[in-house]
């Protein structure tokens, strides 16, 4: 057979397509291959202070991160960290006191493997204004809210993702409490702070039960304290005594979190490693 020159074109174009089409085939597998063996982690309220420093470092450790937030529209910080870490970050609406949010979510999510639960979202009490959780002057319209938010949405958020969680390699749902929930740390010193105080109280307990229910699933359930950590809303503040960066809280927390086994489910730990007593 003789080939023409037109022949010779034509052969070369069409050996030319077929490599491309193996390199764009090797380089999607590779994609999907990778993505699918990252360990991922679902972060609640995650769109600043310690939960977007979560966020940041995780991506940045290469996981798959779930980054969920309650605003009607996504919130700049997190807008950013997608734009980059494109591959990584997913940003979600999710407030935890909202269970068809929850479930809404889940069912989206539904036979996704996910490694860490990461119960961050959180009211918390202003430093500057004390009046509303001081004795005499508490505004009670605010307790529901409270318990609502620190407590339930947790157990919601836990209860609707458990089998995300079961079908992951770690295995974990954590946490984040407050050293003012421990009685062991807290005999004696003054009062203020109840309702951050009752909503982690309220926390803990439902963690710690938790921990029993699953712990034949493997699963490991854990508390963490970040210690008193200098976040955006209090950057205006002077340093309080004992008080450290969101990255040095957030560094200790994640060390905490990666060396957890399942003889550790139903344990409260500071972000220095240290165990606190309930």
């Amino acid at each position: 057979m003789i080939l023409t020159h037109s022949d010779f074109r034509t052969t070369s174009l069409l050996s030319a397509i077929r490599f491309c089409s193996v390199v764009v085939l090797a380089m999607t597998s590779v994609s999907t291959f990778n993505t699918a063996r990252a360990e991922t982690v679902l972060i609640t309220g995650s769109n600043r202070g310690i939960g977007l420093e979560f966020a940041k470092q995780y991506a940045g450790r290469g996981w798959i991160v779930i980054a969920t937030h309650r605003r009607n529209t996504p919130p700049e910080t997190l807008t950013a960290l997608a734009e980059t870490y494109p591959d990584q970050v997913r940003v979600e609406q999710m407030d935890v006191s909202d269970q068809e949010q929850i479930l809404a979510l889940a069912e989206q999510l539904k036979g996704m493997p996910i490694d860490v639960i990461l119960n961050n979202a959180a009211l918390t009490s202003s430093f500057e204004d004390t009046t509303k959780h001081t004795f005499g002057t508490l505004d009670h319209s605010q307790f529901s809210r409270w318990m609502a938010v620190n407590a339930h949405g947790p157990l919601m958020v836990s209860e609707a993702f458990i089998e995300n969680v079961k079908a992951s390699k770690q295995k974990k749902i954590v946490s984040i409490t407050s050293l003012l929930s421990s009685f062991g740390r807290n005999l004696g010193r003054p009062g203020k702070f109840y309702w951050d105080k009752a909503s982690k109280v309220a926390l803990n307990a439902v963690m710690f039960n938790l921990a029993h229910d699953l712990r034949n699933d493997g699963v490991i359930v854990a508390l963490v304290s970040p210690g008193i950590v200098r976040v955006e809303k209090t950057m205006h503040l002077p340093r309080m005594p004992r008080q450290i960066d969101m990255s040095v809280s957030v560094d200790g927390l994640l060390a905490v979190i990666g060396q957890l086994t399942i003889e550790q489910t139903g344990s409260f730990t500071r972000y220095n490693g240290e165990p606190v007593p309930f």
